[in-house]
């Protein structure tokens, strides 16, 4: 199961390793994280991934809501809500393969950044599913570099 949450922190020093913190200390994996300023300067945003059990999702629920420069924890179910993640990915391609590379780019929506004579830096970004299936499109082109962002999510209500 995978639990996403949407955490409102205090935007201070040290509040991202207490949370990374606690991951660590209870044995739960991080499989997403990213982390921004809000609208506001003091207060930061966190969007978490994590897989477990129904338990242990619980249990990373309570244990958020009990750090004291957290503000507030909200679960948000997969269902309603809107989850995108941002790839900068390096493909190499050569003059027999270089026109089936863009054509995925342009199915998939993707935008060619920069273009060497060996290499495209592409920029895509989209459900983390979609990202996923762009990876293993363009795989056997030969993948030089991956960057991705990690996923942010918002409640749809």
């Amino acid at each position: 199961m995978r639990g996403i949450f949407s955490v409102l922190v205090e935007n201070k020093d040290g509040v991202l390793s207490q949370i990374s913190g606690l991951f660590a200390r209870r044995g739960f994996n991080i499989d997403s994280l990213a982390v921004g300023e809000t609208e506001r300067h003091d207060i930061s945003s966190m969007t978490i991934v994590s897989t477990g059990d129904n338990r242990t999702i619980d249990q990373i629920e309570k244990q958020l809501n009990k750090k004291v420069d957290v503000i507030k924890v909200r679960r948000l179910d997969e269902t309603k809500c809107i989850e995108m993640e941002m790839m900068l990915i390096k493909v190499s391609y050569n003059a027999t393969n270089r026109s089936s590379l863009i054509e995925i780019c342009s199915v998939m929506g993707a935008k060619i950044l920069h273009v060497s004579n060996k290499h495209l830096l592409i920029e895509i970004h989209d459900s983390p599913e979609v990202v996923e299936n762009f990876i293993n499109l363009v795989r056997p082109f030969g993948i030089v570099e991956v960057q991705r962002t990690g996923t942010v999510a918002m409640s749809k209500n």
